[in-house]
């Protein structure tokens, strides 16, 4: 009787399901239908929807035709085709990884498709599309590879954020110095990676068509192992479903989708990401897009939508001269930034900030020995750095130099040179400052300003200024510099502060806004000047090139403002990085003494930033390398973070400006080059 009585309430509402499903798909149909029409109808010449029928009918004037038929529906054609295969494969490598998060974006899909054509791109060879998209695959799935086997499968978001983030920064650090290095070979490189949809016929969009193809169709016939992969691995082996071999598969067919998208349009960001969360809602509600096969329609529908929409929403806000040089990346990637940040905040964070370790109080004469040797160690560096370049000299010449009888040669290499070690060597003691205070806050081993953020923030405020006043002086960049960061700062620790730090909404907080900084410079520099833009290219590289003394100076004096305070401040520097009752029992005023000390790291990475550039992974590595060395006191920690920090930054900038002198490379290539394999091996180490 029983199950006669449920049976017939079951059927209706699984059939109203489907009926919900289907009606929500039409919907979203008829959305990308209006948006394509809206699409077609934009651009920079006067050609309306009459002018469009007509030419659509064959009865418009040539040049009208010539519009419509080589430009506008060719834009809208790759829009449909980019936002299908990105909506796809998100949808896909969430299902598979078992991971909200995952998509070409955040599995560094895009910068590993990036890095491999900057490489082909630099030996000269001319490829077709077709070959090109190969390239692109195989750089995409080999990075895909590499942060899913880091992250692994069904953990946390967290995992997978940092190891996409660090190997996207690290990938993206080493192209652009290819940029650099390469300007001729590598030209409208650095454009097409801010992903645009405008094309100039449909000669890429039918050339990618057939690829994206395959890779849709070949998802779907996986759906029924894919929604298997749902129940589990144990329950899907149980149903006979080969695990591996499936998540190995549809990886595959998804960086396939993703590198067909990348070679027409450029990495246009986060579409992968925002389309499967959107539609992650409706399977709440309907059951039908549980289903891998109504799933990824839907997300293919949303991702369109996504990618379409944000192309007329460009158009119908910014100018039509002006939205032709910005690439739809942009502006999906600001969507995607602000989506990630309301993702972290309304998310219930199941991960605390990290266990607190037992202070190891290390023998002193370890830390007398190692400060020591450390200090040896940046006195080496120090007058390596002045003596060697692209013009050697010696210590007679520097002695000779600072007695001001020195040679007109000599004084004018040692007048730009001395001042760019300088800025080498304040900036890393400085980043090296600012991971140690936000690790302590924070209580996060992996908090540091670039992943959070704080360094994206100074950036973006620095290119504003170098974009709009290039004369500016370098208080003038601090200045700005200090107002990014301590407005990213504000976001980042604002929202996260929400439940005491906890790491997940930290990290994607922090990452979020760091998406959303580097797309805000990606379009200043795309609309600025040439003269400008090469300038701020190289100033991102974390360069000394140019520097003055008067551009060291704020750093200077931040730097010693900021040691100063730390080495008065050490214990509660200690008590705060223990716990959150600690501080309180001994009566100090945890929330103002959390608020100064990350302050202070804010003021300490807007003016390294300002002198040397966007310098990556320093904050991360040296406390981390003093902690190992000498134990986790602060009146230990600080001194030798300091040191290691600066000694890191100066040897980079010197082997960046030895190693193919005359040519240059920024010390934020170098120690990116170093960073990246050092934040996956703590990765690896913490797996548990």
């Amino acid at each position: 009787m029983a199950v006669t009585a449920t049976t017939p309430a079951t059927r209706p509402s699984a059939a109203t399901s489907r009926t919900g499903a289907a009606a929500v798909t039409a919907a979203l149909v008829l959305l990308v239908t209006a948006l394509a029409v809206v699409d077609i109808t934009q651009g920079t010449a006067a050609v309306g929807a009459s002018e469009i029928w007509k030419a659509l009918t064959g009865r418009a004037e040539p040049a009208d035709a010539s519009v419509v038929i080589a430009s506008r529906l060719p834009r809208m054609a790759a829009g449909l085709l980019v936002g299908a295969a990105l909506g796809i494969a998100g949808a896909a490598l969430q299902s598979v990884s078992r991971n909200v998060l995952a998509s070409p974006d955040t599995l560094a899909v895009n910068a590993g498709s990036y890095f491999a054509l900057g490489l082909t791109a630099v030996t000269g060879l001319s490829l077709p599309l077709f070959a090109s998209s190969g390239i692109a695959f195989v750089g995409g799935l080999a990075a895909a590879a590499v942060v899913l086997g880091l992250s692994g499968l069904g953990t946390g978001t967290v995992r997978l954020v940092l190891a996409g983030s660090a190997l996207t920064l690290g990938l993206t650090a080493v192209t652009e110095g290819l940029l650099l290095l390469f300007p001729r070979q590598t030209e409208g490189l650095y454009q097409w990676n801010q992903g645009s949809i405008a094309q100039n016929g449909f000669d890429g969009v039918l050339q990618m068509a057939p690829i994206a193809l395959v890779g849709v169709v070949g998802l779907l016939l996986l759906a029924r192992r894919i929604d298997a992969l749902a129940l589990g691995d144990d329950a899907a082996r149980g149903l006979g479903v080969p695990v591996r071999a499936t998540r190995v598969t549809a990886v595959v067919l998804a960086a396939l989708l993703s590198a067909a998208a990348v070679t027409l349009a450029g990495p246009v960001g986060f579409v992968g990401l925002c389309a499967p969360a959107i539609v992650r809602p409706l399977a709440r509600r309907f059951r039908g897009f549980t289903r891998t096969r109504m799933n990824l329609p839907a997300a293919g529908l949303t991702g369109v939508a996504l990618v379409l929409g944000s192309d007329v929403l460009l158009r119908a806000v910014v100018e039509a001269d002006v939205a032709v040089g910005v690439p739809t990346g942009v502006v999906t990637s600001l969507v995607g930034a602000a989506f990630l940040i309301v993702m972290a905040t309304r998310a219930r964070d199941t991960a605390e900030a990290a266990a607190s370790e037992r202070l190891r109080i290390r023998s002193r004469t370890l830390f007398l020995t190692t400060t020591s040797v450390l200090v040896l160690v940046l006195v080496g560096v120090t007058i390596a750095s002045v003596l060697l370049g692209d013009s050697k000299l010696l210590l007679g010449d520097v002695l000779n130099w600072a007695q001001g009888r020195a040679g007109r040669t000599i004084t004018f290499v040692l007048d730009t040179r001395v001042p760019r070690v300088l800025a080498a060597l304040f900036a890393g003691a400085a980043l090296a400052l600012a991971g140690t205070l936000v690790q302590a806050v924070t209580r996060n081993p992996l908090a540091e300003p670039a992943v959070l953020g704080i360094s994206g923030g100074a950036a973006l405020g620095a290119v504003l200024l170098v974009t709009t006043v290039p004369l500016a002086g370098g208080w003038g960049l601090s200045g700005a510099a200090f107002a990014g960061a301590a407005i990213s700062s504000v976001i980042v620790f604002g929202l996260a502060a929400r439940g005491g730090f906890q790491q997940n909404r930290l990290v994607l907080v922090g990452f979020g806004v760091a998406i959303g900084a580097s797309a805000l410079i990606s379009l200043l520099i795309i609309l600025t000047d040439p003269f400008n833009a090469t300038k701020a290219l190289t100033w991102l590289s974390g360069s000394t090139y140019g520097r003055s003394l008067t551009d060291v100076l704020p750093l200077m004096a931040v730097l010693g403002v900021g040691v100063t305070v730390a080495a008065m401040r050490r214990t509660e520097l200690d008590l705060v990085s223990l716990d959150e009752d600690t501080p309180r029992l001994l009566g100090l005023s945890l929330g103002r003494g959390r608020l100064g000390f990350l302050l202070l790291s804010v003021l300490l990475s807007a003016t390294a930033v300002a002198a040397a550039g966007t310098i990556g992974f320093v904050g991360l590595v040296a406390p981390h390398a003093a902690r190992a060395l000498v134990g986790r006191q602060h009146a230990r920690v600080v001194p030798v973070a300091v040191l290691l920090g600066a000694i890191l930054v100066c040897t980079a900038d010197l082997v960046g400006r030895t190693v193919i002198a005359p040519t240059q490379l920024g010390a934020g290539l170098m120690t990116a080059v170093i960073g990246t394999p050092y934040f996956l091996h703590l990765l690896i180490r913490s797996r548990r």
